[in-house]
């Protein structure tokens, strides 16, 4: 399939011989810190005291302060993006699509310093309402600890488009923001206060798997309104953002290289540049992530105005199943599917619902929670489908609870 300026179909033949190739591996040249940590469950509204406090922290089964599993993902160089975003299509842009996440045990703790492996997975071409003929690429990166330890695999979706043919499209057709009033703000923060009194209530206490049936429901979780500063704070809130950071770039091809339209290709990750000049490798200021935080360059790449992260927005799925779950609890696998972006403006709402329970073949008490993510308009961001695993009483009772959670441990 060869690129047409009058289909705008996509060419992809440059694909196929990266699918199953190994990558460079990321690093970033900094173990993690404690303020990392805090920092990021204040970009991802995240407000677990196990995560930033430590007077809370210190009472826990941690001992200390803890890295929730969502913050995984900021300990690579690209958010998982990379191996899904191998080859060249020309005139194209990106934006994410979903995650696949399985965890392994082990926790990220401060002092920690993880190095990240990637492969491509696969790739397929279809037709969309967003922007006609699109690529939707998968590649998996494994996150390992200074230990050896695994200690999570992450299968990234790429959404690879033209951006002239989605302008075209409008899917996306709304470029003002929507307007809330004092009485409707209040009326949010109120309703944050639901999952805030969850963990609150849970405490350091084990959530029993016993405890848990099919049909219940998680306190919803409210995020926003989302804004230009908000959207800034997660991207700051990854340490690959910060200039020098990263020992080992996020690919060995740059932007261009890739097939990003020139207006959007910049250089991102430049190290080279970086030294002489790191606002032009800047992803805020210059280069494909600026559409997330420039109106002008939101809507050259077919989007109304500012929008959010898809990394960050796997991140609140996984923190709100984290939450309800407790410190004795432990994500084992999330599917997710993002079907909007969350743009400036908008609030988010997180339902959740306990699909299923179950004890597999290898002992652990399983509960699936169905998570669907909406905005004020109801319309749907992202679903997803995660497997969390919780303590059963009798271990409790026994002192036998040992799910590899603790500092150094290998399951």
């Amino acid at each position: 399939m060869t690129t047409d300026d009058a289909t705008g179909e996509l060419d992809v033949s440059d694909l196929d011989r990266h699918m199953g190739v190994p990558m460079e591996p990321g690093l970033l040249k900094e173990p993690v810190a404690t303020n990392d940590i805090r920092r990021w469950v204040q970009a991802m509204h995240y407000p677990n005291p196990l995560h930033y406090d430590d007077r809370w922290a210190a009472a826990s089964r941690f001992s200390g302060i803890v890295a929730p599993q969502s913050f995984t993902v900021a300990c690579d160089t690209s958010h998982g993006c990379s191996p899904a975003q191998v080859g060249r299509i020309p005139e194209s842009h990106l934006i994410f699509g979903g995650d696949d996440w399985w965890f392994f045990g082990p926790r990220v703790w401060p002092g920690d310093h993880l190095i990240c492996h990637r492969m491509p997975y696969d790739y397929r071409v279809t037709e969309t309402k967003f922007a006609g003929p699109t690529c939707f690429q998968r590649g998996d990166t494994l996150y390992v600890n200074q230990r050896g330890e695994r200690v999570a695999l992450q299968r990234s979706t790429a959404i690879r488009y033209r951006p002239r043919r989605a302008k075209e499209k409008q899917l996306f057709s709304e470029p003002q923001e929507p307007s809330w009033t004092d009485g409707q703000l209040a009326e949010l923060e109120e309703r944050k206060l639901a999952f805030i009194d969850q963990i609150q209530a849970l405490g350091h206490d084990p959530r029993p798997w016993g405890s848990v049936s099919a049909g219940d429901r998680l306190a919803e979780h409210v995020l926003g309104p989302h804004s230009l500063a908000s959207f800034t704070t997660e991207w700051r809130a990854y340490p690959m953002t910060t200039w020098g950071a990263t020992r080992k770039g996020p690919t060995s091809l740059s932007a261009e290289e890739l097939g990003y339209t020139k207006e959007m290709a910049g250089l991102e990750g430049d190290r080279e540049v970086e030294r002489v000049n790191p606002e032009l490798t800047d992803g805020a200021y210059h280069g494909p992530s600026r559409g997330h935080l420039q109106p002008r360059w939101a809507e050259h790449v077919g989007m109304p105005r500012g929008y959010g992260y898809g990394a960050s927005m796997g991140a609140w799925v996984l923190d709100y199943v984290s939450g309800w779950a407790g410190e004795w609890g432990m994500v084992t696998h999330s599917e997710a599917q993002y079907r909007n972006p969350a743009f400036t403006g908008d609030a988010t709402f997180l339902s959740g619902v306990v699909a299923e329970t179950w004890v597999d073949r290898r002992g652990r008490h399983l509960v699936r929670v169905d998570v669907d993510m909406r905005n004020q308009d109801d319309a749907v961001l992202a679903r997803a489908k995660v497997e969390v695993a919780l303590p059963d009483e009798a271990a409790l009772a026994a002192g036998r609870v040992n799910d590899g959670q603790e500092r150094g441990s290998i399951r």
